[in-house]
């Protein structure tokens, strides 16, 4: 981080459940429950935030440990399945919107259902294209006809 942050980069640093990494620390399960990887977290926090980086996202960690955290370090903390004390707040905004039927993280709160309308809407444009109604005249381009009557005369 701080080689990234020297070159001119800036860098949020991410601790607790790193998706790219889940498989690796256990699963999808919340990090830093028990004593010795909460303290690792809080050392993880302090180092990211020594080495230059300007923010920290806490995911999927313990809310008492989240506040622990953003008290310890100098730099804002960006909560995602976190609990209310970081500096602010974060979803994927695939889970706030709900555009998946069948898949919410719990500790998401679903702010639209979307997925219905995003699906009718793709079933709609497939079965308009397929049966010729989409693009209509609306949807295209006029004019050039003398374009067309001269291209086709130098192209037979």
């Amino acid at each position: 981080i701080e080689r990234i942050v020297k070159a001119g980069i800036s860098v949020m640093g991410h601790i607790g459940l790193t998706p790219q990494t889940a498989v690796a620390l256990g699963g999808y399960k919340v990090q830093g429950r028990d004593l010795e990887s909460a303290r690792k977290l809080i050392e993880d926090a302090r180092a990211v935030a020594d080495a230059g980086a300007f923010s920290l996202v806490l995911e999927c960690i313990p809310s008492v440990l989240a506040k622990i955290i953003t008290e310890t370090v100098p730099i804002p903390t960006i909560g995602i399945g976190a609990g209310p004390h970081c500096d602010g707040q974060v979803l994927v905004t695939n889970d706030l919107l709900g555009l998946f039927e069948k898949f919410t993280p719990s500790f998401v709160k679903r702010y639209a259902n979307l997925a219905p309308n995003i699906k009718k809407a793709l079933d709609d444009f497939i079965n308009e294209v397929k049966n010729g109604a989409f693009p209509g005249p609306e949807h295209s381009f006029g004019g050039g006809e003398e374009l067309l009557e001269e291209l086709g005369t130098e192209n037979r």
